[in-house]
């Protein structure tokens, strides 16, 4: 999954800059992603998911044979932030503000997004790989995760919020 966990830190390290969504509102008249989603964020994360989960593979190549491949690295990391994209659609739809938590979405987004992503994309791998006992772990370890990560942020002022 570390694929998939770097793409939203790398994007809020990285974003700034125009919006994905340019200003523009949706029928509703509110904003359709928000100002915090930038396509240089976008790009930037999703281009740090795919260098670490190279990295990854090499690593794993050394010491044996690797278990991602640049498939599921591309497909985990553009997923997780499909993902953050698809819940701030729906944070602004209900009136939920840039930076106001949203528990269990905040949390599981990048995990559904990616998942989704490698199991429509590349299922031959997802169903080797992602077996119940890692997708249990996945979900007791991404919220811990999530958490700690952005408490960090938050104390180095990259993030406004701990959450």
């Amino acid at each position: 999954m570390i694929p998939a966990y770097v793409p939203n830190s790398a994007a809020a390290v990285l974003g700034g800059g125009r919006s994905i969504d340019g200003g523009r509102n949706w029928s509703d008249g509110r904003r359709i992603f928000g100002e915090g989603k930038t396509w240089r964020g976008f790009i930037g994360g999703v281009l740090s998911g795919i260098i670490f989960g190279i990295l990854l593979i090499v690593i794993e190549n050394t010491f044996g044979r690797s278990i991602q491949t640049l498939l599921s690295v591309i497909l985990l990391s553009l997923g997780a932030l499909l993902g953050d994209l698809v819940k701030s659609f729906f944070k602004r739809r209900l009136d939920k503000k840039r930076g106001e938590e949203w528990l269990i979405a905040d949390q599981y987004d990048l995990v559904a997004g990616s998942m989704l992503l490698v199991f429509v994309f590349d299922y031959g791998w997802a169903v080797q790989h992602i077996t119940i006992a890692v997708l249990i772990c996945i979900l007791i370890i991404t919220p811990l995760l999530h958490r700690g990560v952005n408490i960090i942020g938050y104390m180095i002022g990259v993030k406004d919020v701990p959450w």
